[in-house]
């Protein structure tokens, strides 16, 4: 079965309700399952549970079936990201383009082209899409 990942914030900010409607269009369309996952970063004192962002995303779009709720620890966001792809073989992974910026800027440190799209296919195999005025 297809898997799509959506990173967002908590609490869910308008940007990150957006990017989630979009993912949740993609899993329709595509009838895969879906994994909202938000990172609860080292150097911060919050730690979110997977019951507090399950109850923040439906109060935010109602109940969802076939969906999956992570949250990961990390000290980047964007690696938290990259390692729940990769460890979940994701398909699919819908962000705003805020965090796409993130991610150009942390790839800049390892290659000489940061072409998220083109990273992600080629290490993990996966589709980027991402969503206009909107942030992860």
């Amino acid at each position: 079965m297809t898997l799509v990942v959506v990173p967002v914030r908590y609490p869910l900010t308008e940007h990150s309700r957006r990017t989630l409607e979009e993912a949740l269009e993609v899993a329709e369309e595509r009838e895969a399952a879906l994994t909202v996952l938000h990172v609860n970063l080292y150097q911060t004192s919050k730690n979110v549970t997977r019951t507090d962002l399950k109850r923040a995303v439906e109060r935010a779009v109602g109940r969802i079936e076939n969906v999956r709720y992570v949250v990961r620890t990390g000290f980047l966001v964007e690696e938290s990201i990259l390692d729940e792809v990769a460890g979940e073989e994701a398909d699919i992974v819908v962000i705003g383009h805020k965090q796409a910026g993130r991610w150009r800027r942390l790839l800049r440190r390892f290659t000489d082209n940061p072409n998220i799209d083109r990273y992600l296919r080629d290490h993990l195999d996966c589709e980027v899409i991402t969503v206009e005025g909107a942030a992860a």
